[in-house]
């Protein structure tokens, strides 16, 4: 087994670790009342799309998420809340050095000693859920079951079915399949472009993901008998008719959407593995982006 496909089927185990930063992760991502930014890169800007649907959601205040590349320093927040797992990525620090005197910074981090712990006032450390792969999947899962439990959702059901997507058939076979299309809705949005972003690193190939409704304003277009239309969360069933009326797979499934990540993930590796690539080498890609 890769390490990619290793560390996938480890996720039941670190969301359950993540218990053991309940208080701090209350303490620094819930923050009732106050306006928030969360920042990151890559799979961590998808992270914090979510993180930002489930805050307001919550009730716990205005969230904003922002690709770290992107951040300007135009509106007041209380605190910043910066994902990296590697703790060195060149945009995200830089934005942390953008960010106003006398806002909390918070870094959500899988590695203790590196760049982000001295632009930081405080940190989130996953380090138990750290990857040897490239290919991120534990480490922006796990951030997401420490956020919902900090945001008052119990993980018994998340865990068990997250064990349920690990023994569960996959919805195709790699073979018949090279275009995907995730599809969310609310904080699955960020999920469903994780989810292609899987794909696309680990498989090299055509994946796509969109707010659901979005699906019907043009990207139905490209949909036929080799694609398949995943959905993440309470995305409308009428969708289904709509991608199968273009010739495409249809998957949908009732465990949680971070389950349903999961299964993702084991798909992302059987069609990079049907198309004989190696997912803990993805082309073009390291563990960390550094700018000079």
């Amino acid at each position: 087994m890769n390490s990619t496909l290793t560390e996938v089927f480890s996720q039941p185990v670190t969301w359950r670790q993540t218990g053991t930063l309940a208080e701090a992760a209350n303490r620094e991502l819930a923050a009732p009342g106050e306006r928030m930014l969360v920042l990151g890169c890559g799979t961590s800007w998808f992270v914090a799309q979510s993180i930002a649907e489930l805050r307001e959601g919550a009730g716990l205040g205005e969230t904003d998420a922002v690709c770290a590349s992107e951040y300007v320093p135009r509106r007041r927040y209380d605190r910043v809340v910066a994902i990296t797992r590697s703790g060195t990525s060149t945009e995200v620090l830089d934005a942390l050095r953008r960010i106003p005197a006398g806002t909390r910074r918070i870094a959500v981090t899988a590695v203790r000693g590196e760049p982000v712990d001295d632009l930081t006032d405080a940190r989130l450390l996953l380090d138990f859920a750290d990857e040897r792969s490239v290919v991120q999947t534990r480490f922006p899962t796990s951030v997401l079951a420490m956020v919902r439990r900090a945001y008052g959702k119990s993980l018994d059901g998340v865990i068990a079915d997250g064990a349920a997507a690990l023994a569960a058939s996959l919805p195709a076979d790699p073979e018949a399949v090279d275009h995907l299309v995730f599809l969310g809705t609310g904080w699955t949005v960020g999920l469903a472009h994780e989810a292609a972003l899987k794909v696309r690193e680990a498989a090299q190939a055509h994946a796509e993901s969109y707010p659901a409704m979005d699906f019907r304003h043009g990207p139905v277009a490209v949909a036929g008998a080799r694609s398949l239309v995943w959905s993440l969360g309470d995305v409308p069933p009428s969708l289904d008719e709509t991608a199968r009326a273009a010739g495409a797979i249809v998957h949908r499934d009732d465990l949680d959407p971070l389950a349903q990540l999961v299964l993702a993930q084991r798909f992302a590796v059987a069609l990079a593995e049907h198309r004989g690539l190696d997912p803990d080498r993805p082309r073009l890609l390291t563990r960390s982006v550094l700018l000079a």
